[in-house]
């Protein structure tokens, strides 16, 4: 693994660090801005949720039914100039630390000049219903 991927892998271990910390918080305000201007998120089981407003709207909502904590596993990275996807595995727990949901889900990111933005977030559970 060259250097820039390297680095690179390091910089989005630490953009998901302090999305999992913030989200621990309850500090939906903070989650969002993770996103960019307008990202969309594209839920299992719902409809797009567009925009920060919305996707603050939305993981405040996933709180409000008991989710406390995610944890983000980058299992693959990939840069394309100001663009990079990621493939990932999460896994979602409540306030007792138990583990509610885990699946996997590929993210788009885009890098606005400043910083890397989550772009398109897409996911699917491994549980069954």
């Amino acid at each position: 693994m060259n250097n820039q991927i390297t680095d690179l892998h390091r910089d989005f271990d630490t953009i998901m660090d302090n999305f999992e910390r913030l989200f621990s918080d309850g500090n939906m305000a903070e989650v969002a801005g993770f996103y960019s201007d307008n990202a969309m998120l594209m839920p299992v089981g719902s409809d797009l949720v567009k925009g920060r407003q919305a996707i603050e709207a939305y993981w405040q909502e996933a709180v409000d039914m008991g989710i406390r904590r995610i944890k983000i596993d980058l299992m693959e990275l990939e840069q394309h100039g100001d663009s990079a996807t990621e493939v990932s595995r999460y896994t979602m727990f409540d306030a007792e630390d138990v583990v509610v949901d885990h699946g996997k889900g590929i993210m788009i990111w885009k890098h606005n000049g400043q910083a890397w933005k989550m772009h398109r977030d897409i996911w699917t559970s491994n549980s069954t219903y």
